[in-house]
């Protein structure tokens, strides 16, 4: 798949993805590029991901010629960096990333239909989100993706998703990857790494959720919080109050359950994530602001409306809000 080959290229990580019939999802972390760069050996690896072996050669040979030139301990080490740089400055970007898949998949996709020119209707949008709550819940929004449009009843039967990758193995029969970036951005909030063998624990929680946002089966469990006691849940929340966990699962109950409505925020929001977090990424980008602003947050309203005060967004799309 064109994703993975720019991922391994790039630097970037695939958290969760999906694809649909005219467009796709993609929940990407971009980390910044490593303070000493990348060693020779690594932008060759990186660059077989994309290119033959006659490519890879002569930009090995190009390296080589550069490290023995003037006889220095590590040669002309300008040439080295202007070697480097043609390919460092398409890594550890978002835009880089969705440039270079976009016009790769655009090209295979002629190719197979016989046809010429552009195929993306508009450019990508982006949005910043934080890690925790807000991770997690795009991803479940993007994994229910197909559910929404009615193509399938559960996300794990739709194998071009990151959930479906991680159930069903994917291509290679391991899905690796896919289980990979769900526990990234399942736990990315507690420091944890793209750690397959966290799978089984955050597949488990990760069912849980989307079972909330699906209603699946009807359950009992008795919940004692504001007066509420005896409540009817399906199975998934039954089984999230059992855990012991209750008042994270009771915070996120409503907001699975919006799930399954399509929100605008996610795609026009610009940033995502806690109040603190999207106010100082307004501070950062104030300039960006009309001068009658003070703050960056807002609540979100719509079908967005039940993460309202838990999930914060940098705009307050009062119009068409839930298209």
């Amino acid at each position: 798949m064109f994703m993975r080959m720019y991922e391994n290229f790039s630097g970037c990580r695939v958290l969760s993805y999906c694809v649909m019939s005219n467009h796709f999802h993609i929940l990407l972390e971009v980390p910044p590029m490593p303070e000493d760069g990348i060693s020779d050996g690594e932008l060759l690896k990186r660059l077989g991901f994309l290119n033959g072996e006659k490519f890879v050669k002569g930009i090995a040979d190009e390296l080589a010629a550069a490290r023995c030139e003037g006889g220095l301990v590590n040669g002309n080490e300008a040439r080295v960096r202007e070697i480097h740089g043609r390919f460092t400055k398409r890594m550890y970007s978002l835009s880089h990333f969705m440039q270079g898949l976009l016009i790769r998949f655009t090209r295979w996709f002629n190719r197979k239909h016989s046809r010429k020119g552009t195929l993306w209707e508009e450019r990508f949008k982006s949005v910043i989100v934080e890690s925790g709550t807000a991770a997690r819940t795009i991803s479940a929004y993007i994994d229910l993706n197909p559910v929404r449009a009615g193509m399938v009843v559960d996300p794990a039967e739709y194998r071009w998703s990151s959930y479906g990758e991680a159930i069903g193995g994917g291509n290679k029969g391991n899905g690796k990857k896919a289980r990979e970036g769900l526990v990234r951005a399942f736990m990315c909030h507690r420091g944890t790494g793209f750690d397959a063998d966290k799978w089984r624990d955050v597949a488990k929680r990760y069912r849980m959720l989307l079972g909330m946002a699906l209603e699946r089966k009807s359950g009992r469990a008795e919940i004692e919080r504001s007066g509420v006691k005896g409540k009817t849940l399906n199975e998934a929340e039954a089984m999230a109050v059992a855990s012991g966990d209750n008042e994270t699962v009771l915070k996120e109950l409503s907001i699975a359950k919006m799930l399954r409505c399509r929100i605008r925020y996610f795609s026009d929001g610009a940033v995502i994530g806690s109040r603190e977090f999207v106010d100082k990424a307004f501070a950062s980008a104030r300039d960006r602001f009309g001068e009658k602003r003070t703050d960056g947050a807002r609540r979100l309203r719509g079908n967005g409306q039940a993460a309202a005060g838990t999930i914060w967004s940098a705009r307050d799309l009062r119009v068409g809000i839930t298209t």
